[in-house]
């Protein structure tokens, strides 16, 4: 059976739905201190590297000038730190601190336990299987739409991903 724009459709509203459902479920708690904006820019660092404020921006896609108080306030807080760039001296390059890095994968963690808990509890072991691949899948899909934010084809294959995952 081929799939049409319609499944295609019907499949992404669906996603969309669960993954933003999912995502919401998943945030520290606004006591924590962290926003969800904050945890944006912590785990794209996290996962990327240093970068510069304008390319944070970028991935973001959010301007830059919407970003500078915020990087500001993670600054302050000890979650990243700035260095001058190598080669352009105008440039900055954001990167997470030792104690940022901590405190990222502390605040992860305790998201993943809770949602192992329910995984667990709820799906059985060919379900989790069904899950894994789909994870696969996803990661595949950010993959092509990261590419297509940039300009350029994912490294991997839909389905291929590996890296850190924050």
């Amino acid at each position: 059976m081929t799939s049409t724009p319609s499944d295609a459709s019907d499949c992404a509203a669906r996603l969309r739905i669960a993954v933003t459902t999912l995502s919401r479920r998943l945030r520290p708690a606004p006591e924590g201190g962290i926003s969800v904006a904050k945890l944006s820019v912590i785990g794209r660092l996290y996962r990327a590297g240093a970068m510069t404020p304008t390319e944070l921006a970028a991935r973001e896609g959010v301007k830059l000038q919407s970003l500078t108080r915020l990087l500001a306030e993670l600054e302050a807080d000890g979650w990243l730190g700035r260095k001058a760039h190598a080669s352009d001296g105008r440039q900055s390059l954001l990167s997470l601190t030792a104690t940022g890095r901590k405190r990222l994968v502390s605040t992860v963690r305790a998201g993943d336990v809770s949602l192992a808990k329910v995984i667990e509890t709820t799906l059985n072991e060919s379900d989790r299987a069904v899950l894994m691949r789909a994870c696969a899948l996803l990661e595949g899909i950010v993959e092509s739409l990261d590419g297509e934010a940039s300009g350029t084809s994912p490294a991997a294959a839909p389905g291929k991903s590996g890296g850190r995952h924050a």
